[in-house]
């Protein structure tokens, strides 16, 4: 059986009638393989996956063995599955739906609202992405579903459900006091003081957070007039970062304000989130600790949409004005000063499936196609850990494929048409795969 692409001369081949049955040997045919990004692409090339694992590449279209799948991208430029490390997976990105629809949700409402996010992200070419914030449980349930290939999407990194200070970005904020007792009784990520910080983490860790996030700051999308100073005070911030890392946790921080962005940066996080106001000083401290911005551009662009179309409630627009103006400066002095930047988007706030606009406004900012690309694929699996981000032996493979050259042209990455994720096909030549594979 074959199944053959117009657009990339894309094909899929299998000695066995059923083809789109993942098979345990499948050889990629690639035009030109940007294997380790960050370095000069391959030419001609034929990666070998075997069991849901890169086996080998080889040099030139190498011949078939007896019945192994046969993908033909010969036609495509090939390179590792995206990595997006800021995500809301949960979260509808139609504001004014949500605003209208959400005191009538229930989890099992949400889990399908997630459910179809994760297959846009896959679709649009992330085969792994870091979810920074939504209903806990909802995350890792939606996590080990895709892990055990019962409903499809990337691989899920959970944090559980952002820590927030009371009535800080992240808290229970907007309602009627019946509703805040109610909504704030069941939270276990609101915490004052060191010491219910600490038991904040702890609980986020119980539900399976992978990951720790907090809010340092404020933030456009939450119904708060503070502005996006300072929130959590240094002593909370640590007991963050401490018992985090104690459980083997990294620990991310929602930050816009430089006062914020700075404590919490001396308070040891691994990465800060948005960094809308960075100055020199603050680049010095990023330096100084190793650690990573991860700007999500498209997000103040997105949010500040929202707020003018009056989709957000009124103090969200003052604030998405803040941000908007602030933000590019921001990431460009950031990049000027060689911080460690990371490739996230803040999907959930800004659409599910357009994760790949973040690279035109990241090459805007100062950034070369090829550094955006390895902060999307290389050095996000190193942050995170994972064998993932390269095509190399023993890597998963998640693999994907663009008609044009994204060394040349980033924006070739918002049209991806071949999507694997650990040895299955979920897209080839544009079009969807059946799942599960008939």
């Amino acid at each position: 059986m074959t199944l053959t692409g117009a657009m990339l001369g894309v094909s899929l081949v299998a000695s066995s009638p059923l083809a789109a049955q993942p098979s345990a040997t499948t050889y990629i045919h690639a035009g030109r393989v940007l294997d380790q990004p960050g370095r000069e692409p391959r030419g001609q090339s034929t990666i070998i996956v075997r069991d849901g694992k890169i086996a080998e590449v080889r040099d030139g279209f190498a011949t078939p063995e007896d019945g192994a799948m046969v993908v033909d991208l010969k036609n495509a430029f090939v390179l590792p599955g995206l990595i997006d490390m800021h995500v809301h997976i949960s979260s509808d990105d139609n504001l004014l739906r949500s605003r209208l629809e959400s005191s009538g949700r229930d989890v099992e409402d949400v889990f399908v609202i997630a459910q179809g996010n994760a297959r846009r992200t896959l679709e649009a070419g992330f085969t792994t992405v870091r979810d920074l914030g939504g209903d806990g449980r909802t995350t890792t349930t939606l996590r080990d579903a895709i892990n055990n290939g019962v409903i499809v999407g990337p691989t899920v990194i959970p944090a559980g459900t952002m820590i927030s200070v009371t009535g800080g970005h992240g808290g229970v904020n907007g309602l009627n006091r019946t509703l805040t007792h109610a909504v704030a009784a069941e939270r276990t990520n609101i915490c004052d003081g060191p010491d219910g910080c600490a038991s904040a983490v702890r609980a986020q860790i119980s539900l399976g957070a992978e990951v720790i996030k907090f809010a340092a700051t404020g933030g456009v999308r939450s119904n708060v007039a503070g502005g996006l100073g300072k929130q959590m005070s240094d002593a909370e911030m640590k007991s963050v970062v401490d018992t985090a890392h104690s459980f083997g946790r990294k620990v991310t921080a929602h930050a816009h304000g430089k006062e914020g962005i700075d404590a919490a940066l001396r308070a040891g996080v691994d990465s800060i989130e948005h960094g809308s106001f960075i100055d020199d000083e603050t680049v010095k401290l990023f330096k100084a600790s190793n650690a990573a911005l991860v700007p999500t551009a498209v997000a103040p662009i997105a949010a500040l949409a929202q707020a003018r179309r009056g989709e957000a409630p009124g103090p969200q627009l003052a604030k998405a004005e803040e941000a908007a103006a602030s933000h590019a400066a921001s990431v460009a002095r950031a990049i000027k000063g060689n911080v460690r930047i990371l490739f996230g988007t803040d999907s959930g706030v800004a659409p599910h499936g357009d994760n790949a606009k973040e690279f035109a406004l990241m090459v805007k900012a100062g950034m070369t196609p090829e550094q955006a690309i390895k902060a999307a694929t290389s050095d996000n699996a190193a942050e995170l850990d994972r064998p993932i981000g390269a095509i190399l032996p023993g890597r998963e493979a998640d693999i994907i494929a663009v008609g044009g050259d994204p060394l040349a042209d980033v924006t070739a990455l918002e049209k991806v048409d071949f999507v694997m994720r650990r040895g299955v096909v979920h897209k080839l030549d544009g079009k969807r795969q059946a799942f599960p594979p008939e």
